[in-house]
């Protein structure tokens, strides 16, 4: 089993920048990746980014890449998702995700969810 705590969220300003943290508990993530998604009002969740654990690869979505970073810190079982020109259209609900085995950009392959935490970005 893995436990997830998503932390970071808030509001921000338009062209700000807040980075989220997913604390993972139970076990160490290697051979395990970890994503992010996010769900916006009446909207289905949506993959963001996500990373291979132990090689730190990588993988975003389009209207992410360049704005967004996801890393991982071993020695803590964190990871990190650093959101920079923050735009209104991201406002969400941000969720971390693990699964065991290679990154996935859909939420069926992953088995474990944390809480989500919100950001909202003003105009």
């Amino acid at each position: 089993q893995v436990q997830l705590v998503e932390s970071g969220g808030g509001l921000v300003q338009a062209g700000g920048s807040l980075r989220l943290s997913c604390a993972a508990s139970g076990r160490t993530l290697m051979n395990y990746a970890m994503g992010w998604f996010r769900q916006a009002p009446g909207k289905e969740r949506a993959f963001v980014a996500a990373i291979n654990w132990s090689v730190g690869s990588t993988f975003y979505t389009n209207s992410v890449k360049g704005r967004f970073t996801i890393s991982r810190d071993n020695a803590k079982n964190t990871a990190y998702l650093q959101m920079n020109s923050l735009k209104p259209e991201d406002t969400a609900v941000y969720y971390c995700a693990a699964r065991s085995g290679f990154l996935a950009t859909t939420t069926d392959y992953y088995d474990y969810w944390g809480q989500g935490t919100q950001v909202t970005v003003s105009s």
